[in-house]
């Protein structure tokens, strides 16, 4: 059939109106000299305007308001990130700060979020090409969509896409944060955290791969209920455990417990940047949901926190003895130390032992116990008077940042001496009501596995014969922190 120009434009014209719904356009390839037209699908926001601006503008200011705001001090880049999906009132200053900690030589991105519109089993990806929201367009790496599907089961599904927001609320970021970078889309319906581990652990190999665990936490709790709630979730993200991780704890659970189990088999750590919930913008503390921002660290944290803020917990310690009222409200601190965990403070003057105390299992944030045993190793060890004002200037004060506790598993005292590790283990013993703990710094002055063992026996109030069925055993390790 025969067309004139001026039928072609309008028939032109028709097609584009028709496909700009579905976001299509045309470009043109050149191949041999001949010119061809290839369809590019554009995926439309579909929350713009009500779980952000639609004015690129105002999206701009909001975004540089969260720069502003900032409260995250951690000098290091990550791979992985666990953030908040809500309206950016609401949590994008915690998604600001975490994807914005993500390494900038990262080429492309997994951005793994829990449907919330349309339910489904396994795991949905687009069939679009890229997506838009009012800062331009980000590609999708589409070559990495076809692994997904050949190797790791995922389907393209744009149904229950269309109108999910807890992906698009993070590309906005992702585009103000990076300027060459491809994106990954996993929507997350019916599926196992082992299919996510799995994912995390095959693209984590190429140092250009990084990932976005979309998440909130609690949701419609009361303030009060929410943050106790939402500590323990914390919790459990920080301690690796996943066994007790029930989905309803947060939206993005299974990504979330995908993550953990990452850390967990690369002996990685999730550090936390900040938690928060809705209240702190809306005001209604009655209904809110919670968000929590974490990084992914590689290495155990202690050594993390040796590393960054050694001085800062020497300092502490000094100023908690001095000032008995001392209280972490009152003061600024990394956020890694709002995590829970055990420590030890050690006193020494002119060399001699002055005071030591300690906590073996993690109760409180590491901020508390470290303010806690700072004091009582200098005013409630039993073994010593309180110190004097005018020694606070004669103390040398150490810091031992312990691990969890793990049982031991043995036969016998002498297959349990076998597996203690001279030097590196610090050692709990239980038994018949009595128990006791050596730190691995004990190793100085004991050397010898059996001797270190009978002392502590003895220090139990035990024989140091005493060896029975009912015989328990603990290890742990210890970062060990000591002025210069």
């Amino acid at each position: 059939m025969y067309y004139n120009v001026s039928m072609k434009k309008i028939l032109f014209l028709l097609i584009i109106i028709a496909c700009a719904g579905i976001g299509i356009v045309f470009a043109q390839a050149k191949t041999n000299g001949k010119v061809y037209m290839e369809s590019v699908k554009i995926k439309n926001p579909s929350v713009a305007g009500i779980f952000y601006p639609s004015d690129k503008d105002k999206l701009v200011k909001q975004i540089n308001a969260f720069k502003k705001n900032s409260i995250n001090n951690y000098k290091i880049s990550t791979r992985a990130v666990i953030v908040p999906h809500a309206g950016l009132i609401y949590s994008g200053r915690l998604a600001y700060e975490g994807i914005s900690q993500l390494d900038k030589s990262i080429k492309n991105i997994f951005i793994i979020a829990p449907a919330h519109r349309v339910p489904f089993s396994g795991l949905a990806l687009t069939s679009y090409d890229s997506w838009s929201t009012p800062l331009g367009e980000i590609s999708i790496n589409k070559e990495i969509n076809n692994e997904l599907v050949s190797k790791f089961g995922a389907k393209i599904n744009d149904e229950p896409l269309a109108p999910e927001h807890a992906i698009e609320v993070e590309i906005p970021f992702i585009q103000t944060v990076f300027k060459d970078v491809k994106i990954i889309p996993i929507l997350v319906g019916n599926e196992d955290s082992q299919k996510i581990y799995e994912i995390i652990s095959y693209y984590y190999k190429n140092p250009q791969n990084g990932f976005i665990i979309s998440s909130d936490l609690s949701h419609y709790l009361s303030d009060e209920n929410a943050r106790r709630v939402d500590s323990y979730t914390a919790q459990l993200i920080e301690t690796g455990v996943i066994d007790n991780f029930p989905n309803e704890l947060a939206c993005g659970a299974t990504g979330i417990k995908g993550l953990i189990k990452f850390a967990n088999q690369q002996d990685f750590s999730l550090i936390r940047i900040d938690m928060t919930n809705s209240s702190s913008t809306s005001f209604d503390r009655n209904r809110v949901v919670g968000y929590g921002c974490w990084f992914l660290y590689e290495g155990k944290r202690n050594e993390f926190i040796k590393e960054y803020y050694s001085d800062f917990i020497l300092n502490l310690c000094k100023e908690s003895i001095k000032n008995k009222t001392i209280n972490p409200s009152e003061i600024e601190y990394p956020k890694v130390l709002s995590e829970y965990g055990a420590v030890f403070v050690t006193l020494e003057k002119n060399g001699q032992l002055r005071g030591c105390i300690g906590s073996i299992i993690p109760q409180r944030p590491l901020i508390n116990d470290i303010i806690t045993n700072a004091k009582n190793s200098a005013y409630a060890d039993p073994r010593f008077k309180p110190v004097d004002k005018s020694e606070i200037k004669d103390l040398s004060i150490a810091v031992s940042l312990l691990s969890v506790p793990k049982p031991m598993q043995f036969k016998n005292e002498e297959d349990l001496l076998n597996q203690i590790r001279q030097n590196v283990d610090g050692i709990i013993i239980k038994d018949n009501g009595h128990q006791a703990v050596y730190l691995p710094s004990v190793w100085e002055q004991i050397p010898d596995k059996k001797e270190f063992l009978n002392s502590l026996k003895v220090k139990a109030g035990l024989s140091p014969n005493h060896f029975s069925k009912t015989f328990e055993a603990y290890r742990f390790e210890t970062s060990y922190i000591k002025e210069k």
